[in-house]
């Protein structure tokens, strides 16, 4: 098939269209046990499986966004000028002013349905459709891989991302024209955001966007409205400072979140959520580093002059003790909590050890 944006590599792009149209044959063209998507393009596996492939914890209905159009995306209103755009899996914001329209984002997964989800907007409320600003909200490929379908932009970014994606030297993100340090204030048209970097989490350059007049923040990555975060703590780069970034995403005044992924937007009750989930993950995780014992692990494994051996037992120990009785709290309440949180109690646990300085299982020599 012909590839619907830009890529590197020869791996083709995802064919949704194709994934949609498979959902909607339905069971009967589906044999007994496999996975289907949902009518939000949500993973649902059918029970019975026969295909090896695991079962997980039904997704709660809260937990899903609103049902995606034949071209398999969503555009919705948030306030006056400020829309998002979501294909269940990503999300992003766009506003449309009286110059053009400032994206926030644009994430290869929804690629040239932004374009489509623009026009949808533009053509009901008369405003133009050309998008005149790309903020990027940090460096990595999967939130910015179909930037460069715009040309005639000014690409916005904190200073960091432009000299991450210098080394990444990828076409398919061209670099910032105008970058920051701290803060910066975007006017276009009529409409306002606030750009800041509080410095980093998920990434180096991961950045803050907050649209005050619809009291809405934009910020990827931290918070997942309804979900537990993506593998290993969302593949956050600094572990403290990721965590403290949910805090600092909670003291912004705003009323509606767009997460950056997952197919709805979030509300304070999805950060109160989080935060709880994640405190208590590492509540958990620091009680079993007081209490396992090591020394079982060292003389099954140390004592051959194999330490990693002794490590990874230990810490699959570590991981199922600290994971079980907070999947136990949590299901039910965040989708995906059995199939993520184990991921989570590693780094956190690790995390621990090398960046909070709790020094067991070993401690100072004597």
């Amino acid at each position: 098939m012909t590839p619907e944006f830009p890529q590197t590599g020869n791996t083709p792009a995802l064919d949704r269209r194709k994934i949609l149209r498979y959902a909607a044959l339905g069971a009967m063209a589906v044999p007994a046990g496999a996975v289907l998507l949902d009518g939000s393009g949500a993973r649902a596996a059918a029970t019975g499986t026969t295909d090896g492939l695991p079962d997980y914890a039904p997704i709660p209905p809260d937990a899903l966004g609103p049902a995606l159009n034949a071209n398999g995306y969503y555009v919705g209103q948030i306030g006056e000028n400020l829309f998002w755009v979501t294909d269940s899996i990503y999300q992003t914001m766009f506003l449309t002013t009286r110059k053009g329209v400032v994206l926030v984002d644009a994430p290869p997964g929804i690629g040239h349905n932004l374009m489509r989800a623009i026009e949808d907007v533009t053509r009901a409320n008369g405003r133009p459709s050309r998008v005149t600003h790309i903020i990027y909200s940090h460096y990595h490929a999967d939130h910015i891989s179909a930037a460069g379908l715009f040309s005639r932009v000014e690409r916005i970014a904190h200073a960091e991302t432009r000299s991450l994606l210098k080394f990444a030297n990828d076409p398919n993100r061209p670099l910032p024209t105008t970058t920051f340090e701290d803060r910066l204030v975007l006017e276009v048209g009529g409409e306002r955001l606030e750009l800041a970097h509080h410095g980093p989490n998920h990434s180096p350059d991961n950045i803050f966007i907050y649209a005050p007049e619809y009291r809405t923040l934009m910020v990827a990555d931290v918070l997942f409205p309804g979900w537990t975060p993506f593998l290993n703590l969302a593949v956050a780069q600094n572990i403290p400072a990721w965590i403290h970034a949910q805090d600092v995403a909670m003291s912004y005044p705003w009323k509606t979140l767009v997460g950056g992924h997952i197919g709805r937007l979030g509300t304070r009750e999805d950060g109160e959520l989080q935060r709880r989930y994640i405190a208590d993950l590492q509540a958990s995780a620091r009680a079993v580093l007081d209490t396992l014992d090591i020394t079982p692990y060292y003389l099954r494994y140390g004592t051959q002059g194999n330490p990693w051996g002794m490590v990874n037992e230990y810490f699959k120990e570590a991981v199922r003790q600290t994971s079980a009785p907070v999947v136990a709290k949590y299901t039910g309440k965040l989708a995906g909590v059995d199939v993520f949180t184990e991921s989570h109690a590693l780094v956190l646990f690790e995390s621990l050890r090398i960046d909070w300085g709790v020094l067991r299982p070993l401690g100072i020599h004597p």
